[in-house]
């Protein structure tokens, strides 16, 4: 359990949300914390996926956007390399909480997607955003990933959460490049009844681009974004429609998963009270 760490010269026990070897990860402190945070996005988002940003941003060498203000940012922290902790981060998710957004500017995915109609089926139920999930190339492993998890699961069981969603995003502007894996989204994936979901009605991109007889499973799954099928593996299901980010050059998906989806394996894999990865040492 999180209060059975050992304690190091880094970091409090409080502050730890879990550790593999010398992967640590736990939710930024600061502005300097999130700042770096933000120049890892921008050596995915821009440098590697050619995301466009404002000028200003581009010339800092940042991914900024104004929800970064009220978003708690989860940090994957690699403790061996040599300098600050600043220097250390090797992935950051940006978790935004309901009861936070609902005193701000809302969620991120209100801009596409229509998850007012979603969170108001489900008024007993406290609501997380999950965005801006990204890890350096060279740390885009099982255990990065495990880690990012364990972090998202942590903080989720603290803020008693019910829901977790967010846009996941297929790289480029042309949802017919990625015709195989959204059609197996839309065929076997999409959210029904009360957890139903639908892209903002000006900005839809059906997913439906192949019959169902002529999908490969295996070949689909295989075109998935990691993240979507790490999502897809937890439990999750999808909108029924795609939306194109022209700025950030991307086609995304909503991803929507209930706590009590999540798959019993998965639960049984991390511990129902996030202390899979709470004791390791480096």
């Amino acid at each position: 359990m999180l209060s059975a760490l050992t304690p190091t010269k880094h970091l409090a026990d409080a502050d730890l949300l879990g550790r593999i070897g010398t992967l640590e990860t736990r939710i930024a402190r600061n502005a300097a914390e999130v700042d770096a945070a933000q120049a890892v996005r921008y050596q995915v988002f821009v440098e590697e996926m050619h995301a466009g940003v404002a000028s200003d941003h581009a010339a800092r060498r940042r991914d900024v956007d104004s929800w970064d203000d009220v978003c708690d940012h989860l940090l994957v922290l690699d403790r061996a390399i040599e300098g600050d902790t600043t220097d250390q981060i090797v992935g950051t998710y940006r978790l935004l909480r309901q009861d936070v957004a609902e005193r701000g500017a809302g969620f991120y995915s209100q801009s596409e997607f229509d998850v007012n109609t979603l969170i108001a089926r489900h008024p007993g139920k406290r609501f997380m955003e999950l965005g801006r999930s990204c890890v350096l190339p060279a740390y885009r492993t099982k255990r990065t990933l495990e880690l990012l998890w364990q972090g998202n699961w942590a903080y989720a069981l603290k803020h008693r959460i019910d829901v977790m969603f967010g846009c996941a995003s297929f790289h480029g502007t042309d949802p017919a490049s990625h015709a195989l894996a959204l059609s197996f989204l839309h065929h076997h994936l999409t959210a029904q009844g009360e957890w139903e979901a639908h892209a903002l009605p000006e900005l839809a991109a059906s997913m439906n681009l192949m019959p169902l007889d002529a999908i490969d499973t295996r070949k689909a799954l295989s075109a998935m974004p990691p993240l979507i099928k790490g999502y897809i593996r937890l439990g999750a299901k999808v909108g029924h429609e795609a939306v194109v980010d022209h700025a950030f050059g991307s086609t995304d998906v909503l991803i929507v998963l209930p706590i009590e989806s999540i798959s019993g394996r998965y639960l049984s894999y991390y511990g129902a009270d996030a202390n899979r990865f709470g004791a390791q040492e480096s």
